[in-house]
């Protein structure tokens, strides 16, 4: 079974639009190829998103051979493994640290605006995307020659939603759109624990 409808299992609270309640992270992947065209599209999205002086630090190392695709798994854990091996494209996401104007305090932030931006565009093009940290950072940042530098964030999952039923039984049943806490838990006004609304 493949889940079309997140609305089924995510209600908003205020009117946003059906992308963001659309995308969420499978772990079922179909080994269907991304055709070109699509894959840089959602990268175009990712270019456009903000950052602090227009930096833009973000970068993107992808896997979408087979070869490349093992060259990842040799610092993907076990558990990660078993599912996202199916998965036609892997994306290393990065940060560079600094800039012509000393530390860049917002790398990590503005990368993950462009990942945000990423994930959506993916979501309108029919792709499913799951991020991971559950991975050797070091041991990517050796086999993937990156410079110190640059800060690993995370690694992306990108392709086709594939068959909850392909999925080790154990994650059968967390493969579903999950809810967010109340957005009265999260905003609060003034000072700090001080709910809004």
């Amino acid at each position: 079974m493949i889940i079309n409808d997140a609305k089924n299992y995510r209600k908003p609270e205020h009117e946003i639009d059906d992308v963001f309640i659309n995308r969420w992270s499978p772990r079922s992947f179909s080994e269907q190829e991304v055709p070109e065209n699509i894959l840089l599209s959602i990268f175009e999205a990712a270019r456009w998103a903000p950052s602090a002086y227009n930096e833009q630090p973000w970068r993107f190392i992808i896997a979408r051979t087979k070869e490349a695709r093992e060259k990842f798994y040799s610092f993907v854990s076990e558990f990660n493994l078993t599912w996202c091996k199916k998965a036609p494209v892997l994306v290393l996401i990065l940060s560079k640290k600094n800039s012509e104007r000393g530390e860049n305090k917002s790398h990590a932030f503005d990368t993950g605006a462009a990942w945000g931006f990423l994930a959506l565009q993916a979501t309108k093009c029919g792709l499913v995307t799951h991020p991971m940290t559950g991975f050797h950072f070091e041991k990517a940042r050796e086999v993937l020659g990156i410079p110190d530098d640059y800060a690993i964030q995370a690694l992306v999952a990108i392709g086709y939603q594939g068959e909850r039923e392909d999925l080790p039984s154990n994650l059968q049943e967390q493969e579903q759109p999950k809810g967010r806490r109340p957005l009265g838990e999260t905003i609060f006004e003034d000072t700090f624990g001080n709910t809004w609304k």
